[in-house]
């Protein structure tokens, strides 16, 4: 896909998440739901598309570390090193988030961010200046979809855009989880 198709495509993104819509966009996991992070409404409407409880946190991608900075109080050195040394995918689960949603937070002032990887999301995730919710494109208790052909037409018609892009992951999983603790505690919750 060219250049200018891309571009037109991040620009319609950032249109609909300025308005508060979802969108359904590839990432470097799996497809996902999207929209601002940063706007309780907008992080709402995917709690309502995915018939999921709010209390069930969601993960956010950052296109960068600075911006990672920008939203958790305090980055433990650990995260830069677990950062670098990933091989796949890996979402940190952060305390003391700032600056995002108030029902994205979890119960214990937790949010979980994942520096992107792919160069679309970086590239959508850097114009737009803020995290991006990314959640597996499926009503919540049924399986992640594998591909674009396996999303359910609930979710397909439930956001605001679909991204056209092709997906380009080379191993649709999800990511690997890892809680980090403000004492310096590492826990793993997904490999």
């Amino acid at each position: 896909m060219n250049q200018d198709a891309i571009t037109r495509e991040i620009n319609q993104c950032i249109s609909i998440l300025n308005d508060g819509g979802l969108i359904l966009y590839p990432t470097d996991t799996i497809w996902g739901i999207g929209c601002d992070a940063t706007r309780e409404d907008a992080v709402q409407k995917v709690y309502a598309l995915k018939q999921r409880e709010d209390s069930k946190a969601l993960i956010c991608l950052v296109a960068h570390q600075a911006m990672l900075e920008r939203h958790v109080i305090q980055v433990p050195e650990v995260a830069y090193d677990i950062m670098d040394l990933a091989t796949k995918p890996t979402t940190l689960i952060f305390d003391g988030p700032k600056g995002v949603a108030k029902n994205l937070v979890a119960r214990d002032n937790s949010i979980g961010f994942r520096v992107a990887s792919d160069l679309f999301c970086q590239r959508l995730i850097t114009k737009f200046g803020r995290p991006i919710v990314s959640t597996s494109a499926n009503i919540s208790g049924r399986s992640s979809p594998k591909g674009f052909d396996s999303i359910a037409s609930e979710i397909l018609k439930g956001v605001d855009y679909v991204v056209n892009l092709p997906s380009e992951s080379k191993q649709p999983s999800p990511s690997s989880i890892i809680k980090l603790g403000m004492d310096g505690q590492v826990k793993v919750i997904r490999e």
